[in-house]
Parts: structure tokens; C-alpha cells; sequence
């Protein structure tokens, strides 16, 4: 019973911090940003500890990771020139250079899991900032937080219709070899859900903005591309469930860390969006690209 209010208590602070920081876009920046490096740390970590023969540097790592979210978000707010990105190269440069001196066993796993961790956290974080911010055709960039705080409310309506529909109705496993608890019956409800959940979204936007056409965005998207990326969300977040749970059984431990009481470590909390992010970039990109 404690845990689970202890679980419940740190659910609710998770969310609203999560949705207070949209609010702002300093306030987003620097959030993810943090969530960038403690998520990176405690990978890197976790690769230090298991992982035979791998060695990441962590400060560095960390650092280049944080330092590629905050250079994504200045370019895309337009106040940094893409000459930023020169800092994170050279930093990459150095991490493939250092295992020349390093001498470590194995420096092929050194390589693959300091680059994974850009690649599987750094990368998919920082695609945050491709959601939040527009340039309309006059090269005025606007902020607008519905897209990616949409993202994270199809997870988590897709983990609640998962979890419900999967206690009620679960009888045949999803993936069994990974993740024995989720099943077929859940992820459809879950998925469900998520289609009714972009349905309030498009009316809630739409009331937003009626009446008011300075506040109409260029990526207002249709009730059927709403429920679309509601879909790609639901499904892409549930893989990226799974890869975390792969990686977890591969290194044999249950959670990723315990920096949030009765929820896990920063991986086990974000798992789902570092999939689930890119692929709305690419989504909406696709959607921007061929049309409505």
C-alpha cells in the first residue's frame, strides 16, 4: 500500500511538471535537457557496471548529449546558427580518438555504446524541439507545445488503456520473450483510447483557435491526422518499451535505476518516447511533405 502511494504521488508530480514546462519554452529546454543528461548518465552507467568489456565516459558523454539538445533547441528557436553543431562534432571526433590512448580491451564496444547513447537517447529527446517550434513563410519561428506534449499524452493514455485492458482482458502475450506482461487485448485497448484521446485533442485545438486566425498554426492537423499520429505514437512507443526491456533482460536487471521513487530509473519512465518522438517527426514531416 505505500508503494503504491509512493507511485501514485511521484505519477502526478512526473505529469505536471512534464506539462508545466510546455508552458514555457526556457522551461521546456531546460527540463528535457536535465531529463537529456540523467538519462544519459544512468545509461552510461549501466554499460559501465554490465557490460563486459564496454567502457563510456560518462562526463563526456553526458555532456555532449545535454549540449546536443540545447544546440537543437537554439537552432530551432532561431537563436543559435547551425555553426553550434561544429562543438558536438568535435566532441564525437575526441570520443573515437580517446580509445587510441585509452587501451581499453575492447574499444569496438567503447565506440558502439558511447555512440549508442547519442544515437538511442540524445537524438530521440532532442526531436522534441522539431515539434515544438515552426518557422512560418515570413522566417518568424513560433513556439506552440501542443505537438510534443501530445505525444507524451498518447503514451501515457496508451500505458493506462494497455494496463486496464490487459488486466481485464488479456489472454494472449505480445512479445512473451521480452515482456511477459503485455498482451494483445491491452495495446488494442490501449490503442483505442489513444484514437479517442486525438479525437479531444482536434476539438480542444480547434476551440483554441476559432475565431482567431493569427493563433492557426501551419501544422493544425486534420481529425484523421490527429488519430494517425495518435496511432504512430501508441505503436512506436510500445517498441520502444520493448527495446528498453530488451536491454534490461540482455544486462539481467529489472529496473534502470531508482531516481524516481516507485517508478524506476530515467530509462524506465522514457523508454517509450525514444521511440515514439522520432517517429512523429517523421510523421509530421511526411504529412508537411506529401500533404494532407
Amino acid at each position: 500500500m505505500k508503494n503504491l502511494i509512493v507511485r501514485a504521488i511521484t505519477g502526478v508530480l512526473f505529469v505536471a511538471i512534464i506539462v508545466a514546462s510546455f508552458l514555457d519554452p526556457i522551461a521546456m529546454a531546460a527540463l528535457f535537457a536535465l531529463v537529456t543528461g540523467l538519462t544519459i548518465w544512468e545509461f552510461t552507467s549501466l554499460v559501465n557496471e554490465h557490460i563486459p568489456a564496454a567502457t563510456v565516459d560518462r562526463i563526456i558523454s553526458t555532456m555532449a548529449g545535454v549540449f546536443f539538445f540545447l544546440a537543437i533547441f537554439g537552432f530551432c528557436f532561431d537563436i543559435v546558427q547551425s555553426k553550434v553543431f561544429l562543438a558536438y562534432l568535435f566532441t564525437i571526433v575526441y570520443l573515437f580518438i580517446s580509445e587510441l590512448y585509452l587501451k581499453h580491451e575492447n574499444p569496438i564496444n567503447c565506440w558502439a555504446y558511447t555512440m549508442l547513447a547519442q544515437m538511442y537517447i540524445a537524438l530521440p529527446l532532442s526531436c522534441i524541439n522539431i515539434l515544438a517550434f515552426h518557422a512560418t513563410p515570413d522566417g518568424v519561428v513560433h513556439f506552440n507545445s501542443l505537438l510534443p506534449l501530445s505525444v507524451f499524452i498518447f503514451l501515457w493514455v496508451s500505458d493506462t488503456g494497455a494496463y486496464c485492458c490487459g488486466s481485464l482482458f488479456g489472454k494472449h502475450k505480445l512479445f512473451p520473450r521480452i515482456s511477459p506482461g503485455k498482451t494483445w487485448e491491452g495495446s488494442i485497448g490501449g490503442g483505442i483510447l489513444v484514437l479517442c484521446a486525438a479525437a479531444i485533442i482536434y476539438y480542444f485545438e480547434q476551440t483554441m483557435n476559432s475565431g482567431n486566425a493569427e493563433t492557426a498554426q501551419n501544422h493544425i492537423l486534420t481529425l484523421p491526422q490527429w488519430m494517425g499520429l495518435g496511432l504512430t505514437v501508441c505503436v512506436f512507443g510500445t517498441w520502444g518499451d520493448l527495446v528498453e526491456s530488451l536491454f534490461k533482460r540482455t544486462i539481467g536487471i529489472k529496473d534502470s535505476g531508482n531516481i524516481l521513487p516507485g517508478h524506476g530509473g530515467m530509462l524506465d519512465r522514457f523508454d517509450s518516447s525514444l521511440m515514439a518522438f522520432p517517429a512523429a517527426v517523421v510523421y509530421i514531416l511526411l504529412l508537411n511533405t506529401f500533404g494532407s
